[in-house]
């Protein structure tokens, strides 16, 4: 399991996955999204722009990642 430490307060579900390279762009990352892929604390997460915080657990494809 992976770990990403953010450097303010939250950052969007598209943007972290991009950080990840879990993706290429924002548009692959988006289709991922409203694929119903992701699943953020255990959630199908629909929401692109979904403020992802501090102890929240994202997953796609069997990758799992803790956010500090």
């Amino acid at each position: 399991m992976k770990k990403f430490t953010l450097t303010e307060e939250y950052i969007q579900l598209n943007q972290l996955l991009k950080a990840l390279a879990w993706c290429s762009n924002g548009a692959e990352a988006n289709e991922i999204i409203d694929s119903g892929l992701v699943k953020v604390n255990d959630e199908v997460e629909l929401r692109r722009r979904n403020k992802i915080k501090k102890g929240f657990k994202v997953e796609f494809k069997k990758q799992f990642v803790i956010i500090e």
